[in-house]
């Protein structure tokens, strides 16, 4: 583990906490977040939910008031998305933010609205999940990304053929794309297109093992097939986990039961049988060995924390201001003043 950021859901909607509030205070985390050295502010993207949506705006906000924290998604459900218009927004926040974006995109998750994508405009989908139309979005807007030409200039201001490819233009960005991928299948495919493995909070798969084993012989996986597709730079990949250090009589009481008990949860999405990851929630010196014990977490290069954000920007800050000074440390992390996390390189 080179850095560690946090992974908000953007839940809202109960006793008084709105939208307002919890955008507003994702802004706030996320500086408070810059100034502790933090890697990473990343949000879920769900529709027709009261949950974080439209993430550009939001990114945007963070981008300005912070100096060294890399933003972005994890992730943004391609089904629902216009892939040129997603482009252009993607490379403006990039440049705004001096290339501190880190975008994982996916299929998408299972959402509360039936076939919502279709209410927003996409339709032509033979698939249930909407998978057929998902993955030649993120294609081309990979493409777009990558500045391929993809419009017909207009030869009556060009004099010639043309093409033209999507402005702005942010040169790096790509490399800075992940997929989110759930199963060792979608691990390859990210990895053959040469985009980054963001690994989900779930698998599809339910052998009996722990997820943190299955997790990093789904990264293996990846990383064997990056090297097959002879990609030329170092892939980064992430995972996330809830960890929790027991710190105080209020962790202890909003976490601590969580403690000794916890174990991976099996259950059942989009059809599948999926393994779930515990939750983590101890002393310090007891996570650093949990953690170092998790396969997957040791060999992602980025670890992302998923948070409480209804608990508040103060009692989140004191979550991983914790972790940064008493956990992290002894896991390998470096602080986001001395530059941006790489990938862990490939044999």
């Amino acid at each position: 583990m080179n850095g560690f950021g946090f992974l908000s859901f953007g839940h809202y909607g109960f006793q008084g906490y709105g939208a307002r509030e919890m955008l507003q205070q994702a802004v706030e985390l996320s500086v408070g977040a810059d100034e502790l050295g933090i890697n990473g502010a990343y949000f879920r993207v769900h529709h027709f939910a009261k949950q974080a949506a439209s993430p550009m705006p939001l990114l945007s906000a963070i981008a300005a008031r912070t100096k060294h924290i890399e933003v972005g998604t994890g992730v943004i459900d391609m089904r629902y998305e216009n892939p040129l218009h997603l482009a252009e927004e993607a490379a403006a926040l990039d440049l705004l933010s001096d290339g501190r974006v880190a975008l994982g995109v996916s299929r998408g998750s299972p959402e509360p609205a039936l076939r919502g994508w279709e209410a927003f405009g996409y339709t032509g989908s033979t698939d249930p999940r909407g998978a057929d139309i998902a993955r030649p979005k993120f294609d081309r807007f990979l493409d777009a990304v990558r500045g391929v030409p993809l419009a017909e200039a207009d030869p009556a201001q060009f004099g010639s053929s043309q093409k033209l490819r999507v402005e702005p233009h942010s040169p790096g960005l790509a490399d800075r794309v992940w997929w989110g991928a759930g199963s060792r299948d979608t691990a390859v495919a990210a990895a053959r297109m040469g985009v980054n493995l963001m690994s989900s909070t779930l698998l599809t798969e339910a052998t009996g093992q722990a997820f943190g084993d299955l997790q990093a012989e789904q990264i293996q996986v990846f990383r064997d097939a990056w090297k097959e597709a002879g990609h030329q730079r170092t892939p980064r990949v992430s995972v996330s986990r809830s960890v929790f250090p027991i710190m105080n009589s209020q962790d202890q009481m909003y976490f601590g039961l969580r403690s000794g008990d916890s174990a991976d949860q099996i259950g059942v999405i989009d059809g599948f049988r999926s393994t779930f990851g515990k939750t983590y929630a101890a002393e310090p010196d007891e996570l650093v060995e949990q953690l170092r014990d998790d396969a997957a977490v040791m060999e992602a290069d980025t670890l992302m924390l998923t948070i409480p954000a209804q608990l508040g920007v103060e009692y989140n800050l004191h979550i991983l201001g914790s972790f940064a000074e008493h956990v992290a440390p002894g896991l390998g992390w470096k602080p986001n003043t001395q530059g941006p996390v790489v990938g862990n390189p490939i044999d």
